[in-house]
């Protein structure tokens, strides 16, 4: 299938963002619109958070989840996805493009929009136009792979580029750092998020050690209203403790994609992600031992990420009694546990 605008296919995805722009006026207008708009600062309330190389899908009915975000982008691409008739929503961050995480995604906004009539409207917001091309180059991969995928996708916003890059003292500078979108009611808007959610360190140092090798994780359980995080592995970090020991500005230099223009989160995220590496060198056996994620719930009261058991769901019906050939007193039962008690960790 191909990508179409104004309802109109493409003959061959776009080698050129600003000639793209420039034939059509409708999708440049949209792609200005949400630079031309304040930022807002989001707390965790009902929020999901997405980071680099993960993806997380919803609908409107959700209970638990409002907004959908992602932040901390500069040379990577937010990547959403919507139907325009169910509502149902697909968001990513990459910083390299991954055909099979883009599948899985756009398969699971299928599911959720079945027997909706409707299309799949495509917004790519990011990648401002950094010195080395990083941006450049990755926003040509994105195009041509969804051009080539067999969903039909409406491209609506297409703010990458010169169109999401500002001159400060003749250096670029990225206009836009993070979007979310209210699930409710498809409204997209540039935002900054103060809770990333649980277990940041490890899910950046699963990013961090694998290389290219990463490919995109799903997070969210719609059906469930959890997040989970893993079951996952990494290589062990050689001279981890070495990187410990480097000034801020060796780390910026060294791992960032974008030194002059990171986020201030960037640095504190890459020395939690670091000490968790050397605390936890192989994550599948001291993390994920039992090869099952760690699954969350949202706290109705703080809007917070709660650590659950799917063990407490069995709590709930005591055991039977045990029987035996020989005289035994009937076994103590156990009291059973409201299902919305959380065990904290």
């Amino acid at each position: 299938m191909v990508l179409t605008i104004d309802g109109t296919a493409l003959e061959e995805y776009p080698h050129s963002v600003n000639s793209l722009l420039q034939h059509n006026p409708n999708l440049k207008e949209n792609s200005t619109r949400i630079v031309a708009e304040k930022s807002q600062v989001v707390g965790p309330g009902s929020l999901l958070y997405v980071s680099v190389r993960e993806y997380a899908t919803t609908y409107p009915h959700d209970n638990k989840i409002s907004i959908l975000g992602t932040d901390d982008f500069t040379t990577n691409i937010a990547i959403l996805v919507r139907h325009s008739g169910s509502g149902a929503v697909g968001l990513t961050q990459l910083d390299r493009m991954n055909e099979e995480g883009m599948v899985s995604m756009l398969q699971r906004v299928s599911s959720l929009s079945y027997g909706y009539e409707g299309r799949m409207e495509l917004h790519l917001v990011g990648g401002f136009s950094d010195t080395k091309g990083l941006s450049a180059a990755l926003i040509h991969s994105c195009l041509s792979t969804l051009h080539r995928l067999r969903t039909t996708m409406e491209l609506v916003t297409c703010c990458v580029g010169e169109l999401c890059t500002v001159r400060r003292n003749g250096a670029p500078w990225p206009l836009i750092y993070g979007i979310g979108i209210n699930v409710k009611t498809g409204d997209m808007f540039p935002a900054q998020f103060t809770d990333k959610g649980p277990d940041m360190d490890l899910r950046a140092a699963r990013t961090l050690t694998g290389g290219e090798g990463v490919g995109m994780i799903d997070l969210y359980d719609v059906n469930r209203e959890e997040l989970k995080i893993g079951p996952f592995s990494y290589d062990p970090m050689r001279a981890v403790d070495i990187w410990l020991q480097q000034s801020d500005d060796f780390l910026l230099q060294s791992l960032s994609s974008c030194p002059e223009v990171s986020p201030p989160s960037f640095l504190p995220q890459l020395r939690a992600a670091l000490k968790r590496i050397k605390q936890d060198p192989y994550p599948s056996v001291s993390i994920f031992g039992s090869n099952q994620p760690r699954l969350y719930r949202k706290d109705e009261l703080t809007g917070h990420w709660v650590r659950y058991n799917k063990e407490q769901d069995a709590w709930a019906s005591p055991p039977a009694v045990q029987h035996h050939n020989f005289k035994q007193e009937p076994v103590p039962v156990w009291p059973s546990i409201p299902v919305q008690s959380q065990v904290y960790y």
